[in-house]
């Protein structure tokens, strides 16, 4: 299991939890609240898949934090 953790002041948790949705079909995820994070954690059919989808997950809640925080400008 790859574990990818979000620091809450850079990352919405809006745009974490629609990461995880959005590639839901590709791995299992699990999602823990810390008290500076959100902690997702990725488990896919092999080590390779595993890490590609947590990149994914990574890029993907990175750019729709991005675009919500364009919006609210």
């Amino acid at each position: 299991m790859t574990e990818v953790r979000f620091h809450r002041d850079l990352y919405r948790a809006t745009a974490v939890d629609r990461a995880v949705a959005s590639l839901a079909s590709y791995a299992t995820f699990e999602r823990a609240d810390e008290a500076s994070h959100f902690v997702v954690r990725v488990a896919a059919s092999t080590p390779v898949r595993e890490r590609r989808v947590a990149g994914e997950v990574s890029n993907f809640a990175l750019g729709l934090t991005v675009n919500e925080r364009g919006k609210r400008r």
